[in-house]
């Protein structure tokens, strides 16, 4: 049996404006490198929304001074490794994992591609060219889901820093030169603003080696994006995006002021997880939709942002925000029980909120998390991830936070948690769908929905389809507007 070395945490540099250190050594032959600058979508500048994105990207993906992006790929190859750029809203975040033997060469390409840009206009125009394929094509026109997801943000965050998706907007990102990429890299990546993450069997006196190449970015951090307070929602407000689509996919959602630290977050957590724990099926939407109806593919709920979720299980680390929102997944549903699937989302929503959970739920959904938080730091590169994310926050190693939280916490606070936070008024829903006018009027009218179905259900669901079909939705029609989904993004 192989004995690994304690792990260590430790920060060092904050005070001084230096890059921060995270470390957690192992005796394992591979090596993790996370390097976190704290600045991301929410820093571009107005009328450059993009500019976090390509310039991530010219930097994981298009060279240095002295390699072509190319020839970086044909040096990675027999080393079996590459590099990830990741942007959120306040975070980039560059990961590699290496074998120790290639760490030396490895790492001179690697620090290179972040200290010594090559910006060749070549590499920035197939880069933009990517960032506007995957607004217009990859989201908008291939992925219903992600894309009603990502609007739903959008929406909340109107007018606001976390208003526009991370890649940008076309628009923008049409109008960005090099010399706009140059300066935002100038601005943000800076000492102060860095976090050096590394994991693994690197060799002694390597991670301050890392710590102290990076002194040669600028000085100082970069000055702080300041985020007002979400806009306010009065009301149900509904967006529907008309494309010619089969389905119609739903997200709704709210501001919610807890993040992790927030005294609530655990006790909202354990109700996340027993509304809607991602891709499982014991969650309570995912029960009364898909299992007894049949309605979908699955319904999920979030009280953090979770990108992707259609195809990974678990969430990425490094997407630490300072403002959240609680939003409901609903994955596509046939367009004759669109009506139907809105009003028992909100039914169900509006049953947790009075009702919160039995004992015995709070219990299973208590005991499940507790052991649910190991697989979220099973591989190296993914608890070197929450580390960062819990020097971020505050709240010292994620595991263990949240494990000592959970033994303390009572159904009682979970349910106040619930009453205090979530809510059926003042949200905002995105619909993606045909016939959008058709949808819209059936939303106004607040005609009863019937739901019918091709196989006998119980009477007690039948029962409770009644309540459901006539649930009122108090919408205003200058709160239900259409949008062309060709105008997303733009």
């Amino acid at each position: 049996m192989k004995m690994l070395l304690p792990v260590g945490l430790l920060a060092v540099g904050l005070a001084e404006a230096q890059p921060q250190l995270i470390i957690l050594p192992s005796s394992s032959p591979l090596v993790t490198f996370r390097l976190v600058f704290l600045s991301g979508a929410a820093s571009d500048p107005a009328g450059k929304e993009g500019s976090a994105f390509l310039t991530a990207a010219m930097l994981a993906e298009g060279g240095n001074r002295q390699m072509s992006y190319q020839d970086i790929l044909d040096a990675f190859f027999p080393m079996a490794v590459s590099v990830r750029a990741q942007v959120d809203k306040e975070m980039i975040t560059f990961s590699a994992t290496t074998h120790a033997e290639n760490l030396e060469e490895f790492y001179r390409i690697f620090r290179s591609m972040l200290l010594e840009p090559g910006w060749r206009q070549d590499d920035f125009k197939r880069l933009r060219d990517d960032a506007i394929n995957f607004l217009r094509v990859t989201l908008r026109g291939n992925n219903d889901e992600e894309l009603a997801k990502e609007v739903l943000y959008n929406e909340i965050y109107r007018g606001h820093p976390y208003g526009h998706h991370n890649a940008g907007v076309v628009s923008a990102l049409q109008k960005l030169s090099i010399e706009d990429l140059r300066a935002f890299y100038a601005r943000f990546f800076t000492r102060g603003n860095l976090i050096i993450g590394l994991a693994g069997g690197y060799p002694e006196g390597f991670a301050e080696r890392v710590r102290k190449d990076f002194l040669r970015l600028p000085p100082g951090p970069p000055p702080e994006v300041k985020l007002p307070a979400p806009p306010a929602i009065r009301g149900m407000r509904v967006t529907l995006i008309e494309k010619e689509t089969r389905s119609v996919a739903y997200s709704i959602g709210f501001p919610i002021e807890v993040r992790r630290g927030h005294p609530d977050y655990p006790a909202l957590l354990v109700a996340q997880s027993y509304f809607g724990q991602h891709r499982m099926s014991g969650g309570r939407l995912y029960q009364r939709m898909r299992e007894l109806r049949g309605l979908n593919y699955g319904d999920y709920a979030y009280i953090e942002y979770f990108p992707r979720g259609m195809f990974q299980f678990e969430p990425d680390p490094n997407l630490a925000r300072r403002q959240q929102i609680f939003q409901i997944w609903i994955r596509p549903v046939e367009p004759q029980n669109a009506h139907f699937a809105l009003r028992l989302a909100l039914y169900e929503l509006d049953r947790l909120v009075r009702e919160g959970l039995s004992q015995e739920e709070f219990e299973r959904t208590r005991s499940f998390l507790s052991k649910y938080v190991n697989l979220l730091t099973r591989t190296k590169t993914a608890e070197l991830g929450y580390a960062i994310d819990s020097h971020y926050y505050g709240i010292g190693e994620y595991n263990a936070y949240l494990k000592a939280a959970l033994s303390r916490l009572t159904r009682d606070e979970v349910n106040r948690a619930i009453r205090k936070h979530l809510r059926t008024t003042d949200l905002c829903i995105v619909a993606v769908a045909r016939n959008c006018e058709q949808l819209r009027q059936k939303l106004l009218a607040n005609e009863p929905s019937p739901m019918r179905y091709n196989a006998p259900k119980p009477a007690e669901i039948l029962e409770e389809d009644k309540v459901v079909a006539h649930w009122k939705l108090d919408l205003k029609p200058e709160n239900v507007r259409i949008i062309p989904v060709e105008s997303v993004f733009e």
